[in-house]
């Protein structure tokens, strides 16, 4: 029901924009997608989103440093806050951009609400230094419940590293990146009409009035900082689908989601529609572009709730005989139910869960002696809540 709607939306606005031929809020209506994500002007390529492909290898080299024993917190933070040359890049060094100025930072979300935005800028503080204080100290040690250590998958599978409630920080910190960061970023910043439309974007896009000594209008550009977020570090950024996996962030999990038959598609449907949307911008239609922006937000956000299910039932599956992989699949559950928060419905200016549902959610998994503790059907009941606000089923997303 939910793509009905979503598809009469669309054809909706695009039937609009064909009555409204000189108006400025709807455009000319023969909006065609290139066959890449290729925009010229003058001969000149006007797709730009360098500071995304910065912020996803710095984003990178910091999840693997979570893993590196010999790393202070003060190498941790460093990275995370791009201070004293900690990367071992010296072009990220050098770099003016940071992850954590970006984390839970969006217009639409956090502009007006920097108490969470703070809040959850502390999360990520009290991962790093737990790492460090807690889990680098037990690296050898056989982790039990509320004890800190390592925990090896069965038949000699991968050992991992947990807390004394059983999380891997590594990984509640990746995950909850790709929320923090690149969904609220794409979704509620770069997509949002508040930063598309800012100041005179409208009448300079209107006017093909470029960014000062770019080839760019800020509103093309804006459209393609959202894009960089999510094939930044693609082999062809222009032609992203045929190398999912890039990276450990969103564009890796829209590659698993894709590989699941029950989502087949997904990945071109979110490609086609930033292509088009980027179309429209060029051709002044905003209708089209909206629309598209629609479409993207429903289909990322969906990307998230369909791997926090996923890891769920993974991890439910084998809870009672794998600790080790019930714990690896748990933690990276845990990451993409934080990564919730960040979502956004499309229509609307709200995520498809709040703040302090993801709170609840994490305060059952954490509670007591945590993921030593949880419950198979604790388990479920996430799973069936996560999945009722979306477009899929349990069944769907867990297998």
């Amino acid at each position: 029901m939910k793509k009905i709607i979503l598809s009469l939306f669309v054809a909706s606005a695009f039937f609009q924009s064909c009555s409204n031929d000189d108006d400025n809020t709807g455009g000319p209506s023969n909006v065609v997608a290139p066959a890449t994500y290729s925009f010229q002007r003058n001969g000149n390529t006007t797709v730009d989103f360098n500071g995304q492909t910065t912020r996803i290898q710095m984003g990178q080299e910091f999840i693997d440093g979570l893993k590196d024993t010999s790393k202070t917190e003060e190498d941790l933070d460093g990275m995370f806050t791009n201070t004293g040359d900690k990367f071992s890049d010296a072009d990220l060094n050098a770099s003016t951009k940071t992850i954590r100025s970006k984390t839970a930072a969006s217009a639409d979300y956090f502009s007006a609400n920097t108490t969470d935005g703070n809040a959850i800028k502390a999360d990520f503080d009290s991962w790093i230094a737990a790492q460090v204080d807690e889990v680098y100290p037990n690296w050898g040690v056989d982790a039990a419940s509320g004890t800190a250590g390592k925990i090896q998958e069965a038949g000699g599978g991968s050992t991992r590293y947990v807390n004394a409630k059983g999380l891997e920080y590594n990984q509640a910190v990746n995950k909850g990146l790709i929320g923090a960061l690149m969904v609220d970023q794409a979704l509620n910043n770069y997509l949002s009409t508040a930063v598309l439309d800012a100041g005179t974007n409208v009448a300079d896009n209107d006017a093909d009035i470029v960014a000062e000594g770019k080839d760019y209008t800020t509103m093309e550009h804006k459209w393609d900082e959202a894009y960089g977020y999510v094939y930044g570090v693609n082999a062809d950024p222009a032609d992203p689908n045929a190398d999912l996996g890039a990276d450990s962030f969103l564009n890796k999990y829209i590659g698993r989601a894709e590989g699941d038959d029950d989502f087949a598609g997904i990945a071109d449907e979110i490609y086609q529609a930033f292509k088009l949307g980027r179309a429209a911008i060029v051709a002044k239609n905003y209708t089209i572009r909206d629309a598209q922006a629609e479409i993207i937000k429903e289909k990322i956000s969906e990307i998230i709730g369909i791997r926090a299910v996923y890891y769920l039932q993974q991890g439910k599956n084998v809870l009672a005989t794998d600790k080790g992989a019930a714990f690896h699949d748990l933690s990276e559950g845990f990451g993409f139910i934080y990564s919730l928060q960040f979502t956004r419905k499309p229509g609307t200016n709200e995520p498809y869960f709040t703040k302090s549902e993801v709170d609840g959610f994490i305060t059952t998994l954490t509670t007591g002696n945590g993921f030593w503790d949880i419950t198979e059907q604790a388990l479920d009941t996430m799973s069936d809540t996560i999945a009722a606000k979306f477009n899929f089923t349990v069944a769907q997303a867990g297998s």
